[in-house]
């Protein structure tokens, strides 16, 4: 498979089938395994691209910690649509990989054709309950520094049966990538001017509220809730979720 080389940083991407391109990015501490079913689907009709976030999976975990930032992944995103000769995208993700493609439209509004939004949550306008998110991701970095990579046998289905290297990695990532510094995300919502679609799993709780603050707040924006699902809702419901994404990914070609 392919890699980037982001001064001295190998960043690990593939590229599956033709079509309208379509870049996933998955959620902190999870890797571009967790899309492993829906590449045959998605495939199909669309150039799909998947990649691994520095600190995670196959590609480079860097030492410094200033090697973790929102502002390089989405320089790596752009990097990857560059590499592969894209120049506009349907962008999305899951969770934290949902985040950052919000933080790729807010630094490049025109590569984007539409917006896939994921079990996320678009940030926080309240610097108290960001602090209290930071505390939650801070405490996540400590934890993997402290226990290693056992600590996500615990987790999610997107986390437990993943391939990492190195814990140090995702616990840098957990604070220079997880953690968040400012409203900028959460309020770009409304300016957002593209086709928005925004899943969630029924049972993931923690982001139901926050699924439907984004379909408030981004203009014409569409939401699906899969019946069934927790905060891996491809993996939990991997069917259910192509049936929710084809209808809106087949409505773009049409525009």
């Amino acid at each position: 498979m392919p890699t980037l080389d982001r001064d001295g940083v190998k960043i690990h991407y593939e590229v599956h089938g033709d079509g309208p391109p379509l870049i996933l990015t998955h959620g902190y501490s999870s890797t571009s395994a967790m899309w492993q079913e829906q590449i045959a689907p998605l495939s199909k009709r669309h150039r799909l691209i998947l990649w691994d976030m520095r600190g995670h999976g196959q590609s480079d975990y860097p030492e410094e910690p200033n090697a973790y930032s929102e502002a390089l992944t989405v320089a790596d995103i752009a990097a990857i649509l560059d590499a592969v000769g894209v120049k506009r995208a349907i962008v999305g993700g899951l969770s934290l990989g949902g985040y950052m493609s919000l933080a790729f439209y807010r630094a490049h509004p025109e590569r984007v054709r539409a917006l896939l939004i994921i079990d996320t949550g678009p940030g926080f306008k309240k610097d108290d309950a960001r602090e209290a998110w930071n505390r939650r991701a801070r405490d996540t970095g400590e934890r993997l520094e402290r226990e290693g990579l056992n600590v996500l046998k615990s987790g999610s289905r997107e986390r437990s049966t993943v391939q990492h290297r190195d814990a140090r990695g995702l616990a840098l990532a957990a604070r220079g990538m997880l953690t968040q510094r400012d409203a900028r995300v959460i309020e770009l919502l409304p300016e957002i001017a593209v086709p928005s679609l925004i899943v969630v799993g029924a049972d993931d709780t923690p982001f139901l509220a926050a699924s439907d603050y984004m379909a408030a707040k981004i203009p014409g924006a569409r939401k699906a809730v899969i019946p069934n699902a927790g905060h891996a809702v491809n993996i939990d419901q991997p069917q259910a979720f192509i049936e929710a994404v084809e209808p809106f990914l087949a409505s773009l070609q049409q525009d």
